[in-house]
């Protein structure tokens, strides 16, 4: 009786199981792989489907979703706001977001090398690394400052309460005195104690001057805040302690810092809900005016959110979604992960503006009064709001560790970007010493922060924020888009998509990828560019050289894909057609990253449109004596040995290697 060699399918690819030394899968250790120089380090997978989701999910929700998307909805007609909001997630986020997480777990490789599939647009994935780079300097500032305030609530009365502190001024007026003032009028503003806080107690950016003047700028960089470098240095080693293990250890940080946030928001909604005035914040955050549908700006608030929410283009979706199975469904993970980011920001958005309206309540004002965004909301209003309620210093801990939660996931995942990135693209070289990458990266990204823990910190910062990741992340998805779409083809890669999750995506996914997405990104671009302005903080303008160092912070990512396609080409052989049609065909390697290399050139030779041939054991009644040939595309459809080639093999059979029969079909 024949013996078969037994065949299994484990995570990427059809591993043959030896029956003296088992081979184990991918990520389970440091092994060798089974082809290339035998110096390669096999890359690590998810230890399970859920690790990949909440990072994900984490990723997503960030601070954006509970600081910025409740201003944006009432500033652009409250409730009438879902409806762009919907339109530019079903027409530009959602399939963006697909297309990423299918093309990294289709290769298996980080943002810069899964590029073979287009050699010539190599530059994106360097232009990725750049953004995400450029926003970790600043978000772990941010995660910084939250850490500065979650110990500072650690006391039996909040420091932000009252004015009589050692950093107040004469302008600092308290809650109490706006309540019983009388002269409040629609123009009416006051510098609240929790704002004076924020800009002279922690971060300290009035510069003296003596003779009893201050300045405030860029340009005014002071000394440096010891208290804020502590708490960076702080913010850096959770990152690094987290990620030091990669995504086997990160995935499992998730499970808390993914979660944790939503039981905190649940529970300040259930609290806020029950306080006075909260029904009057939360009406004005949803009562709906359509008339602000006709204007271009609430289209584009609602573009540009769900574009920079679900983080596309950063080079995070596709360097996650590469530590998937091969046959992982990421078409239902993209829907999931999508709506469940989305839902979590109107969610949100019902736990602020609670409190926002009862402190307009307590103050005596209108709501719009107490509203703000971005860190003006986090560090400003919303603290102050806490300290009207009872055993605010709870409140205060609980707000303050959320926020901590949401940055670091986002962080833990621009970091891992940057790393997957490295070792993926210089794998021989160090992949063995991923960890080592990692705190350089983290020595070097913390020592590039320090700026920002100077008086002139918050300038630093807002610079980095208003330029690095703005309009040169659209050019970046936008290039992204039509490079996969048009010149990679959309008929080759839904023939990938296929491969991986056993169907195509449908007409709308196409349609959207060729067209409708790249129009959108279009419009935000262009939009972007007329509305342009300097970046300003505070009311405080910078300086000219600042601009243009902005500027040039923005264009560097960007430039990065035309020289590198210029290079690209100029490496190639041959005239400048031939190099250029090299340049625009996959590489040689391209493929899932663990294919056989049979099984690449398989594919590359016969193409992605002949049905994959599966061994039907019912040929044999029919009479037909020429077996199936083996088709490596089949690799995800178990293809089974066929016993009737034992009858044919010329060995078994007394024959010789050079036997017509038997060599015609090989």
């Amino acid at each position: 009786m024949a013996s078969y060699y037994p065949v299994s399918k484990d995570n990427t690819r059809l591993v043959a199981k030896e029956d003296d030394k088992g081979t184990e899968n991918a990520g389970t250790g440091p092994q060798k792989t089974p082809e290339g120089s035998g110096n390669e380090i096999v890359r690590e997978s998810w230890s399970a489907k859920m690790d990949f989701m909440l990072s994900m999910l984490g990723y997503c929700v960030g601070l954006g979703n509970v600081w910025r998307f409740p201003y944006l909805c009432y500033k652009n007609g409250g409730g009438a706001f879902l409806v762009p909001y919907i339109i530019m997630l079903t027409f530009a986020g959602l399939p963006l977001f697909f297309m990423e997480l299918a093309l990294g777990q289709y290769a298996s490789l980080g943002p810069i090398t899964i590029w073979r599939c287009l050699p010539l647009f190599r530059g994106i994935g360097i232009a990725m690394i750049i953004i995400s780079g450029l926003v970790c300097i600043y978000y772990n500032m941010i995660i910084a400052w939250s850490l500065y305030y979650l110990f500072a609530s650690f006391t039996s009365r909040l420091p932000w309460r009252t004015c009589n502190n050692w950093w107040n001024t004469k302008s600092c007026v308290e809650t109490s005195a706006v309540a019983n003032a009388t002269n409040k009028t629609a123009n009416y503003t006051r510098i609240s104690p929790s704002e004076e806080y924020f800009h002279e107690r922690v971060l300290k950016y009035s510069v003296d001057m003596g003779n009893g003047t201050s300045v405030r700028g860029i340009e005014h960089t002071g000394t440096m805040s010891w208290e804020l470098a502590l708490c960076l240095l702080l913010a850096w080693i959770i990152v690094f302690a987290c990620l030091c293990k990669g995504v086997k250890s990160s995935g499992k940080v998730v499970y808390f810092t993914a979660t944790f946030p939503y039981i905190v928001l649940i529970i300040l909604l259930i609290r806020g809900a029950i306080l006075p005035g909260a029904r009057d914040g939360i009406i004005f955050y949803i009562k709906p005016d359509f008339n602000k549908l006709a204007d271009s700006q609430v289209w584009y608030d609602a573009a540009s959110q769900i574009f920079y929410s679900l983080g596309v283009a950063f080079g995070g979706i596709l360097a996650m979604a590469s530590y998937n199975k091969f046959d992982n469904n990421c078409h239902r993970d993209a829907v999931i992960i999508a709506l469940a980011n989305c839902g979590t920001s109107v969610f949100a958005g019902f736990a602020i503006f609670s409190y926002l309206g009862y402190m307009a309540k307590e103050l005596q004002l209108p709501v719009d009064k107490v509203v703000a965004s971005g860190s003006g909301l986090a560090f400003i209003a919303y603290p102050e709001a806490l300290t009207l309620m009872p055993i605010s210093p709870l409140w205060s801990i609980l707000f303050f560790f959320m926020l901590l939660t949401l940055g670091l996931d986002s962080q833990f995942v621009m970091l891992e970007t940057i790393v997957t990135a490295l070792s993926d693209e210089f794998p021989t070289l160090l992949r063995a010493y991923k960890t080592w990458v990692l705190l350089g990266m983290c020595i070097i990204l913390y020592l590039l922060g320090l700026t920002q823990c100077t008086q002139a910190g918050i300038f630093w910062l807002e610079m980095m924020n208003w330029y690095s990741a703005g309009f040169c992340l659209i050019i970046t998805a936008l290039i992204m888009a039509v490079g996969i779409s048009w010149i990679y083809g959309i008929k080759r890669f839904s023939a990938d998509i296929k491969e991986m999750i056993g169907y195509e995506p449908n007409i709308y996914f196409k349609a959207c990828w060729m067209v409708i997405s790249p129009a959108l990104m279009l419009f935000i671009f262009i939009f972007s560019l007329v509305k342009y302005t300097p970046v300003v903080y505070n009311g405080i303008p910078y300086p000219d050289w600042a601009v243009t160092l902005g500027l040039l912070m923005a264009f560097f990512s960007i430039l990065m894909i035309p020289l590198t396609a210029i290079y690209v080409v100029a490496k190639n052989e041959g005239s400048l057609s031939q190099k250029f049609k090299k340049a625009i065909t996959p590489d040689e390697k391209w493929g899932p990253a663990l294919m056989s290399q049979e099984q690449k050139e398989w594919k590359s030779t016969e193409g992605i449109d002949n049905p994959a041939t599966v061994y039907d054991p019912r040929t044999m009644e029919n009479g037909t004596d020429q077996p199936p040939l083996y088709d490596p595309r089949s690799m995800n459809r178990y293809p089974l040995y066929d016993p009737r080639s034992l009858q044919q093999d010329p060995i078994r059979n007394g024959g010789s290697l050079n036997d017509s029969s038997y060599s015609s079909r090989l």
